[in-house]
């Protein structure tokens, strides 16, 4: 491994310990590239610079105020590296619209983040989200189409072992 990719695994690591574990958001623009994007599978939008991951990570700790990252496992090739996340925390703070419930939750999380120059110049990641909405009690409930295809799909392997 190359000095230059053990680096980039070291300023991974340290993005989840110093800004969500330990909240040091004015070491953001250590981390964080100006032009820097962040693309989350399944959210709406992309978190751009960082004024917007500020926002988010602040956002994320006045939900979850204990929240606390532990990286499970962590890979570098050249100029990306791959972490997987376990991320635990106390529902305290209201989160989407979500009031909050006291609950503990866990959830897995994938990310890798592009890294140049020693900041983070692009990432990809994906969150449990639909394992944090149950374990915060909200379910998904599927649209009448699906949920239709759901009940015809479980009939017909009932009577014909489909």
């Amino acid at each position: 491994m190359s000095q230059t990719e053990i680096k980039n695994k070291e300023i991974s690591r340290s993005h989840a310990e110093d800004l969500i574990n330990e909240g040091k958001l004015d070491h953001i623009n250590d981390h964080v590239a100006d032009d820097y994007v962040w693309h989350r599978l399944g959210a709406a939008e992309s978190i751009h610079g960082p004024d917007e991951v500020r926002e988010f990570i602040s956002g994320m700790r006045t939900a979850f105020p204990d929240l606390e990252v532990t990286v499970e496992d962590i890979f570098a090739e050249d100029d990306k590296v791959v972490r997987r996340d376990r991320l635990t925390g106390t529902h305290e703070g209201e989160f989407m619209g979500i009031q909050p419930t006291g609950k503990e939750i866990e959830i897995q999380s994938l990310v890798i983040n592009q890294i140049d120059d020693g900041q983070m110049v692009e990432s990809w990641g994906q969150s449990d989200v639909l394992g944090l909405m149950k374990q915060l009690g909200f379910f998904v409930v599927p649209g009448p189409r699906l949920a239709l295809r759901m009940v015809i799909g479980t009939v017909k392997s009932r009577l014909f072992g489909e």
